[in-house]
């Protein structure tokens, strides 16, 4: 597969902004991450449906679909950045005119449930997307310096990345040594599962797989990971980067449980392939922006991580 890199943003860019999950509960939050982007020095286009509601949808699937090609049919858009995750981004995948997207290739960024669109742009053009900050979520209020940082770093800068640091020098634990390459693929566990048996899933074969996850039972993430082992997933990667898994236990102490741990132990520790955990990407304020589909080395032995080339060109 060809793998398309976008251009890289620079100043004066004009940035889209697009809800193809949810909305958000407070819309003033879209209005103030508009207005941190233009603080930078980006322009800012709203897309037209933006702040309609369908139920627990940002609009019907239509109208969603058409702001996200409307996007990158403009040539003036440099970049597109989702407004939140939620739920509704897999119900646009088969309405999705994917040569639009191949013949005008940029910066797609989002996280959770915008994971099942960037899945989809990799593996139906190989376009690399970024799993990072959103607009109603990230950019409304107090920006992590942190996340801050190393965002605007991938995004604008055609240098290479280089080694994927904590914030705090906080260590990457490791659960399997080892070191291994390929491309880094993933994000949120329960997208993954909710993705296979489509033609929008790409093979993970020979890549790095990251996982994250927010408010799921232990029980809930081992019947996902069993998927994929099933799915024969597991046995065809080359390594395994687990990022937050944020408020993943049980919450009635009345029930009988496993802990996370138990469960990613008997689902990893196995592995002749390295793993490591307490990776800074999820659902969380200080969060590492992943280029998905770019060439990871994954050393667990010497616990770290690194993306030995630019994500934008």
């Amino acid at each position: 597969m060809r793998i398309i890199k976008p251009k890289r943003l620079c100043k004066g860019d004009v940035i889209g902004i697009i809800s193809p999950a949810s909305s958000p509960d407070d819309y003033s939050k879209i209005n103030k991450g508009v207005e941190y982007l233009e603080g930078l020095g980006y322009r800012v286009e709203v897309g037209k449906n933006v702040g309609k509601e369908t139920g627990y949808l940002a609009g019907n699937d239509n109208q969603r679909a058409d702001d996200l090609h409307l996007m990158f049919k403009n040539k003036h858009i440099k970049a597109i950045f989702s407004v939140r995750g939620g739920y509704g981004s897999a119900r646009l995948l088969d309405k999705i005119n994917y040569k639009i997207i191949r013949e005008n290739p940029k910066i797609f960024v989002g996280y959770s449930d915008i994971n099942a669109l960037q899945l989809a742009f990799f593996h139906k053009v190989g376009l690399v997307t970024f799993a990072g900050p959103m607009v109603a979520v990230d950019f409304y209020n107090e920006v992590s310096p942190f996340t801050e940082e190393f965002f605007w770093k991938v995004i604008t800068s055609d240098k290479k990345i280089g080694k994927l640091t904590n914030p705090n020098s906080e260590k990457i634990f490791v659960l399997n040594k080892g070191r291994s390459e390929g491309k880094i693929l993933g994000g949120n566990l329960s997208i993954i599962t909710s993705l296979m048996g489509t033609k929008f899933l790409p093979s993970f074969r020979e890549s790095i797989l990251l996982l994250e996850e927010i408010n799921e039972a232990p029980y809930r993430i081992d019947r996902m990971l069993n998927q994929l082992r099933l799915a024969n997933v597991l046995n065809i990667i080359n390594g395994v980067i687990l990022g937050r898994f944020v408020d993943c236990y049980e919450t009635d102490p009345t029930k009988k449980s496993l802990s996370l741990n138990d469960v990613i132990i008997e689902y990893f520790q196995n592995k002749k392939i390295p793993v490591v955990y307490n990776f800074k990407h999820g659902h969380i304020k200080d969060n590492i922006t992943i280029p998905f589909g770019l060439k990871c080395i994954l050393n667990a032995s010497r616990s770290f991580i690194e993306i030995p080339e630019s994500a934008v060109i």
